[in-house]
């Protein structure tokens, strides 16, 4: 059945994301429990992830490189020593084609990091693991929630920069 119009015949293109890539620019463990000599006690751990984000057109028409950076921090509760610090630079290589410019920045920050993401929880669990401490699997992050506050945040930055009628 097609619209008088004709629009239901006419497929749209849409958007087009392809995996180039994906690649560990940086990795870096340190088991700080280690380094200062097994103690006994009681460990309640408390982790901190910290994510930040990069993107950057590339030469190649279509292609943008996307970073996420993941710092994860896991303390003692009991005496706020440092248990293990994870710092992973994690990238991907995209093909992107049929996001409209105005919402292409907002694409590369939240879409394609939530492709990566499987991947970077896996090789923190791994690292973890293979650090002598439990897997961590670091819970699922909300990219778009992460992209909105950046967006919060420059926009106080301005505020607080121009200067008062």
């Amino acid at each position: 059945m097609t619209e008088a119009n004709g629009a239901a015949a006419q497929p749209s293109e849409g958007v087009k994301m392809q995996v180039l890539a994906q690649f560990v620019r940086d990795l870096s463990f340190e088991n700080a429990v280690a380094q200062r000599g097994m103690q006994g006690g009681d460990v309640q751990p408390d982790t901190q992830v910290a994510v930040s984000l990069d993107a950057r057109k590339r030469t190649a028409d279509n292609q943008f490189e996307v970073i996420t950076k993941f710092r994860v921090t896991s303390k003692n509760k009991a005496n706020d020593e440092v248990l293990f610090v994870v710092e992973l630079d994690y990238g991907g290589i995209f093909h992107v084609e049929g996001v409209p410019e105005d919402q292409m920045h907002p694409f590369l920050l939240i879409e394609c990091p939530r492709m990566l993401f499987p991947f970077v929880r896996r090789i923190i669990s791994d690292v973890t693991r293979d650090g002598g401490f439990p897997p961590l699997n670091i819970d699922t992050v909300d990219f778009l929630a992460l992209y909105r506050a950046e967006l919060a945040r420059r926009m106080e930055q301005q505020k607080a920069a121009q200067p008062a009628n």
